[in-house]
C-alpha cells in the first residue's frame, strides 16, 4: 500500500472512528450506565433494518441516483411476508423469499422507470413510495397484524454474546457488499456511472443493466431490512420504516458517500449508522426530549457535510498544489 493510500484510508476511517470515540467517552462521562455491554447489545440490535437499507442506499448513491421509497418498500415486505404466514398459512421459510422478492421488484420498477425512461428518481422513488404504503396498508387493511413467535427467531439474543442474528447478517451484508464495491467489475463500473454516465458509456460499460441492478439490490435489502422490525414485534406494521430513508441518507452523508455520485464507502456507511445510534441513545440516557434530539442530530449531520468538503478540497490541494495566483 502506497503512502497515499494509506493516508486516504487513515483519513476516511480514523476521523469517523474518532467520533464514534469522542461520542461515547461523553455519554459515559454523563451517564454512568452508558459504558456497559448491555449497551453495546441494545445498539446493536436496533440498526439492523438502517444498516441494511443504508447499505443499499450507498450503493444508489454512489451511482449518482436516490430512492426515497425504501421505508414504505420494508413496510410492503413486511406486510407480505406477515400476510402470508397468518392469514396463507405459509412456512416462515417460504413466506421470507416472497417478501424479499417483493422488495427487489419495487426496486427494479424503480430502477426501470427511472433509468430506462430517464425519469429523475427522485420523482419515481417519490411515486414508489406512495404506491408501496399504499399497498402495505391495503394488504393489511391499515392495521398491525400480529404473527406470534414464528418469526421472532430473527431477534432473539444468540447465546452469550447477546446479539440478535438479523444483526450478524447486516454485518455480513455490509462486509459482502464492501468486498463487491472495491473488488469487482460490478463495483468499479458503479464507481464509473456515477462519476460520469456519458464517459462510462463511450467506454464501452452497458450503464443501463448496472445500474437498474443496483436499485434491485437495494430493494432486496430492504425486503431482508423488513425481518428486523417484523421479528422483534411479532407483527407486521403498515407504518413501518416511515422516515428510515432519511436516516439512510444521512448515514451515507457522515459516512462520506457523495450525493453527487461516484464516491462512497459501506463500511463508512456503517460507522455513519453507528455514530447515528449512539447518538440517539446517549442523549435518550441523558432524558434529552425528542425535539431537541432532533436539533443536535441535524446539527451533526450538516457538520458532517461541511466536514467531508473540507476533506474533498483539502485531498485536491495535496493532489494539485495551492492554485497560482490570479494576475
Amino acid at each position: 500500500m502506497s503512502w497515499n493510500s494509506a493516508l486516504g484510508a487513515i483519513l476516511r476511517y480514523g476521523g469517523l472512528l474518532a467520533v464514534l470515540l469522542v461520542l461515547v467517552v461523553f455519554f459515559s462521562l454523563r451517564s454512568v450506565s452508558f459504558f456497559q455491554y448491555g449497551t453495546v447489545v441494545l445498539i446493536a440490535n436496533q440498526i439492523p433494518e438502517l444498516t441494511l437499507i443504508a447499505v443499499g442506499m450507498t450503493l444508489i448513491l454512489i451511482i449518482g441516483q436516490i430512492d426515497l421509497s425504501v421505508g414504505s418498500v420494508m413496510a410492503l415486505c413486511s406486510a407480505v411476508i406477515g400476510t402470508l404466514i397468518v392469514e396463507a398459512r405459509w412456512p416462515v421459510v417460504a413466506a421470507i423469499p416472497i417478501g424479499i422478492m417483493i422488495g427487489g421488484c419495487c426496486g427494479l420498477a424503480t430502477g426501470a422507470i427511472s433509468i430506462r425512461f430517464g425519469v429523475p428518481s427522485f420523482i419515481v422513488s417519490l411515486g414508489m413510495l406512495e404506491i408501496a404504503r399504499g399497498a402495505a396498508r391495503r394488504v393489511l387493511d391499515s392495521q398491525t397484524l400480529s404473527i406470534g413467535s414464528a418469526i421472532s427467531i430473527f431477534s432473539e439474543p444468540l447465546p452469550i454474546v447477546r446479539l440478535s442474528p438479523i444483526f450478524v447478517v447486516a454485518v455480513g451484508v455490509v462486509v459482502g457488499m464492501q468486498l463487491v464495491l472495491t473488488r469487482t467489475v460490478f463495483g468499479r463500473y458503479c464507481v464509473a456511472i456515477g462519476t460520469n454516465p456519458q464517459a462510462a458509456r463511450l467506454s464501452g460499460i452497458r450503464t443501463t443493466p448496472y445500474a437498474i441492478g443496483v436499485f434491485v439490490i437495494s430493494g432486496v435489502l430492504c425486503g431482508l431490512a423488513s425481518l428486523a422490525p417484523t421479528s422483534l414485534m411479532e407483527a407486521s406494521d403498515p407504518g413501518a420504516g416511515v422516515g428510515i430513508e432519511l436516516a439512510a441518507i444521512a448515514a451515507c452523508v457522515i459516512g462520506g458517500t457523495s450525493l453527487m455520485g461516484g464516491r462512497g464507502n459501506v463500511i463508512c456507511t456503517f460507522l455513519g449508522v453507528l455514530i447515528i445510534a449512539v447518538l440517539q441513545t446517549g442523549l435518550s440516557r441523558m432524558s434529552v426530549e425528542d425535539e431537541n434530539k432532533q436539533m443536535i442530530t441535524g446539527g451533526v449531520i450538516i457538520g458532517a457535510v461541511l466536514l467531508d468538503i473540507m476533506r474533498q478540497r483539502w485531498n485536491v490541494t495535496r493532489r494539485d498544489g495551492p492554485a497560482a495566483p490570479s494576475a
